[in-house]
């Protein structure tokens, strides 16, 4: 046996005898890590900061929870707030536009102007002997088959209409297009079937050509035509509204009816009256 065998031999029995029979052998010490004071232990370390870090993210999650139901209720109340006032001021700036457009003089169509004709009487007839009353002018010509007669009876039922209600405060006029065929005469007997205070105008081609410009008339008269040519006579199917100063109010076409178009006469004048009427517009007062 070596001396190595016999040494280890030695001390297993050494070992041995100093445990009591039956008894199991003592743990093995666990080996204590110093520390430096005031850091802790890596096991600590780890169970903190994984600990810090859930409460970490749960106040966060709490405080982007809190802060984004506080911008929603503020973006909310803002927004609600600011339709609210842009609807109001939207509705009071249309407000305000209204009564200004009510009343401010609204620019006219440029219709009407001078003329220089002659009635049924045979009389010099200016637009100068209109100013002062209301006018409801129509063009049109006495061999008219249907639809001149129609408009001079509507206009007639008008001017009887306001005659009950104001006076006789509307002058009724027909001007001819077809100054070959509708001469003083004829003319005076067409205006005479229609309404005692229709005044019918008349003249030479030139005349009667000015006349319908300044109103904007078409019409389609032959200018070297004879009363004995066979012709065809075309034009425009309006009578105007005009004012005491011979401006342009309104127009009414075929498809209009007697009661609007005395809708329309009756409010133009009530504004009329209410602005002050003739009086305080300088217009002289006719004899």
């Amino acid at each position: 046996m070596s001396l190595r065998t016999c040494l280890n031999t030695a001390v297993r029995g050494t070992a041995l005898a100093r445990t009591p029979v039956g008894a199991r052998p003592a743990a093995r010490a666990t080996p204590v890590v110093r520390q430096r004071l005031g850091q802790p232990s890596f096991r600590r370390f780890v169970s903190d900061d994984g600990s810090n870090k859930a409460a970490s993210a749960a106040r966060d999650r709490a405080a982007v929870g809190t802060s984004t139901w506080k911008a929603a209720s503020v973006f909310l109340i803002t927004g609600v707030g600011l339709y609210y006032y842009m609807t109001t001021e939207k509705a009071k700036v249309e407000e305000r536009r209204r009564k200004e457009l009510e009343n401010k003089s609204v620019g006219r169509p440029n219709i009407g102007g001078p003329f220089d004709l002659v009635d049924q009487h045979g009389k010099p007839f200016t637009h100068e002997d209109l100013l002062g009353t209301w006018n409801l002018i129509y063009f049109g010509f006495t061999n008219c088959p249907d639809i001149c007669p129609e408009e001079l009876d509507k206009m007639a039922i008008v001017v009887d209409q306001i005659d009950k209600e104001k006076g006789p405060i509307i002058t009724p006029v027909f001007v001819s297009v077809d100054p070959a065929r509708d001469n003083v005469a004829a003319v005076k007997s067409y205006v005479d079937e229609f309404h005692p205070r229709l005044i019918g105008l008349t003249g030479e081609y030139d005349n009667v050509k000015r006349a319908c410009k300044s109103y904007r008339v078409y019409f389609s008269t032959p200018p070297d035509a004879k009363a004995s040519d066979d012709y065809l006579v075309d034009h425009s199917i309006f009578f105007y509204l005009m004012d005491p100063l011979g401006q342009f109010v309104d127009a009414f076409g075929k498809n209009t009816t007697s009661d609007e178009v005395t809708a329309k006469v009756r409010e133009a004048v009530g504004k009329w009256e209410a602005a002050g009427g003739n009086k305080a517009a300088g217009v002289p007062e006719k004899n």
